[in-house]
């Protein structure tokens, strides 16, 4: 009576042969050499010695029903290298030509040599690319090399199902998966390092936090009015602070947000900053002599130093961004000069009249001596 759980002949494997060429290559060979052996074998001219037997995908899927497409190409992959088998591909089809080779199957293990030195030891100098298997593992001396970086042995086990996942999708061959693994490893390392250091480094804002001289040069080179920068500070740390967000580059947010608002503040009123030259007929805003009425500087006189001020930047053919502004310092500077000049002279007067006073004294009480005749009483 057939048995339930093996409604199938189940395949039978040598142990001595799975140590020496690996489970998977051991189960493959017994299955082929069944397909072989029940089939009508034929000479090849690619090797006359050996006998072929023609075998499609549907013959090896239904044989090996257990691996996937690129399992079957990698496991055949592994017993060529190993010269267990030959294929001749035929280019017209999607069959090709199979056949074991007798003479290194049969050729029984020397037990002076490990069975998978020996196994290494079959495959040709310079070896061929392979896919990865389904169940792949780094070898400890890879292990080894990684952690001389400093890499922790959790760590590079952990990418291990990702990275066989990544290759296995990719249906990709390498000539050894173990190197593969070693720079994939690094990478990652690098990586987390990176994420950790970012991490490290972020703070929340503070109330007394200050951009840095940098920041604040990198926007003032931009041509935003450092007045503008100074206003905005406390804005932008309230705004974070009650966020409650941590971030490592507070100074670089803070160049993007101040560059945003000068932005919309000199859309919003007209502000052109591209210098130029005075226009004869310049007059200055009404905004110039209400600032200079709050520093008590006379309008009759600033109006009176028009001209003077246009006539002397035309001859002069320098280009501003604002002359208003350059017209305030101007006005400022004169004004401030005109009274010093002011003070000097009534400084002077007082001197004088000093002098005047202290001399007519001295003749007074010259003559009052002269003219003395207490005596003569």
């Amino acid at each position: 009576m057939k048995n339930s759980l093996l409604p199938e002949r189940p395949l039978i494997i040598s142990p001595t042969l799975a140590a020496t060429i690996g489970l998977e290559e051991a189960v493959m060979l017994q299955g082929l050499a069944e397909l072989i052996h029940g089939r009508e074998s034929r000479r090849r001219a690619a090797n006359p010695a050996l006998e072929w037997v023609e075998l499609n995908d549907a013959d090896l899927q239904q044989a090996f029903p257990f691996w996937a497409t690129i399992d079957l190409k990698r496991v055949q992959n592994s017993l060529q290298n190993l010269g267990l088998i030959a294929i001749d591909p035929q280019d017209d089809s999607r069959s090709n030509f199979y056949a074991i080779d007798e003479a290194s199957e049969s050729e029984p293990p020397t037990e002076a040599i490990n069975p998978r030195q020996q196994a290494k030891a079959a495959i040709p100098t310079g070896g061929s690319a392979t896919l990865i298997p389904p169940s792949w593992q780094p070898g400890p001396d890879w292990i080894k090399q990684c952690q001389q970086h400093n890499i922790p042995e959790q760590f590079i086990h952990a990418l291990v199902p990702e990275f066989v996942s990544y290759w296995r999708d990719r249906g990709q061959a390498q000539f050894s998966w173990g190197n593969t693994f070693y720079r994939w490893v690094r990478k990652q390392w690098r990586e987390e390092q990176s994420r950790q250091g970012a991490f490290e480094l972020a703070t929340e804002m503070s109330a007394q936090w200050r951009p840095s001289q940098d920041a604040i040069g990198i926007l003032e080179i931009s041509g935003i009015n450092s007045s503008f920068i100074e206003d905005a500070i406390p804005e932008f740390v309230l705004y974070w602070r009650e966020r409650g967000m941590v971030n490592g580059a507070w100074n670089t947010k803070f160049i993007e947000h101040i560059r945003r608002q000068w932005a919309k503040f000199s859309a919003a009123f007209g502000y052109d900053d591209t210098p130029k030259a005075i226009p004869p007929d310049w007059q200055p805003s009404s905004d110039c002599f209400e600032i200079l009425q709050l520093a008590e500087i006379d309008e009759v006189y600033a109006r009176n130093k028009i001209p003077e001020f246009v006539m002397y930047w035309k001859d002069s053919q320098q280009v501003k961004s604002s002359w208003n502004t350059v017209f305030l310092q101007f006005i400022k500077q004169d004004w401030a000069r005109q009274l010093k000049q002011s003070e000097s002279a009534d400084l002077s007067y007082a001197e004088n009249q000093s002098l005047v006073g202290s001399g007519q004294q001295r003749v007074k009480e010259r003559f009052q001596r002269i003219a003395d005749r207490s005596w003569a009483e």
